[in-house]
């Protein structure tokens, strides 16, 4: 049986080392679900890999809103989007011709018509949408992945809506992931990446040692960016991964090793921790993702 895909492809000479690479990978790993059940399990499994997320990049709360959901990968929130929402219309954006597959197959068994699903190139900044014409852009660990952040902001601000929001999460620098993670659990104890600078080192430890791009952001810089492209920009918030609770043993072996930087050590001896067990960074989650919030 052949399958409407639902897709408009913007076709383009050359995959880029980007496109290639997140063709390759995703999220969930090419899995394909068979089921709605199984699609719905998956999403609530994969929130609940970094704590209390669902709260930062909500799901629900926009009945009759265009949403863009930029970067979407194999559709985990577009499948939220359509079960815990009633959007006006949902499009997908992609670089990744086989996740926007996936997402297709997926979204049929949520039995919804509203959406779109569009290939888009990384080295382009358009989105091929009118002017003022998206209430609401979710962007979910994409941002830190593109070549091009400005332009596409730039872009954001042309097709938003003037009362429109965005969401947008993107890597931490004051995170477990970079000060323990990175600098002392594979650099020091490890030795992995030991000979490279901290922020090439992170580059590698994120999503796959051969991921092209993937930056991080302390929320100073993340907020003069955004501010910079005429947005208001707030930071909401920041999720802890699992992974990252797992090494919190780490911590005291970390601090006491002369060879990790001063800089990672002081940010691990003054941790404090909520009654969720969540390190603290000055009152701020020292978890991945952090997320901010965008308006004109």
């Amino acid at each position: 049986m052949k399958i409407d895909l639902n897709i408009k492809k913007i076709f383009h000479n050359k995959i880029s080392e980007n496109t290639s690479f997140w063709t390759a990978h995703n999220v969930s790993n090419h899995f394909i679900f068979e089921s709605r059940e199984k699609s719905l399990d998956y999403l609530d499994w994969r929130n609940s890999q970094y704590l209390f997320y669902e709260q930062l990049m909500p799901l629900t709360g926009f009945d009759d809103q265009v949403i863009l959901d930029y970067g979407c990968g194999p559709g985990n929130d577009l499948v939220g989007f359509l079960e815990f929402s009633n959007p006006k219309k949902l499009y997908g954006m992609d670089i990744s011709p086989s996740s926007l597959m996936e997402s297709a197959m997926r979204l049929k068994l949520h039995d919804s018509n509203i959406f779109e699903l569009i290939q888009i190139e990384d080295n382009s900044s358009a989105i091929p949408l009118p002017d003022a014409s998206v209430d609401y852009i979710h962007t979910s660990g994409v941002l830190h992945h593109t070549p091009n952040i400005e332009e596409i902001l730039e872009e954001f601000y042309r097709v938003l809506t003037p009362q429109g929001k965005i969401r947008i999460m993107v890597y931490h620098y004051e995170s477990i992931w970079l000060h323990l993670y990175v600098a002392y659990c594979r650099q020091i104890k490890q030795q992995i990446d030991s000979n490279l600078p901290l922020l090439e080192a992170f580059r590698r430890s994120t999503d796959g040692e051969s991921c092209p791009i993937s930056r991080c952001y302390k929320r100073f810089e993340f907020i003069d960016l955004v501010q910079k492209h005429y947005f208001k920009g707030r930071f909401i918030g920041s999720a802890i991964s699992l992974h990252e609770m797992s090494l919190l043993p780490e911590r005291i072996p970390a601090i006491m090793n002369l060879s990790l930087p001063k800089e990672h050590r002081d940010f691990l001896k003054h941790l404090s921790f909520d009654e969720y067990g969540r390190p603290l960074s000055e009152g701020i989650v020292a978890g991945i993702d952090a997320v901010y919030e965008l308006s004109k």
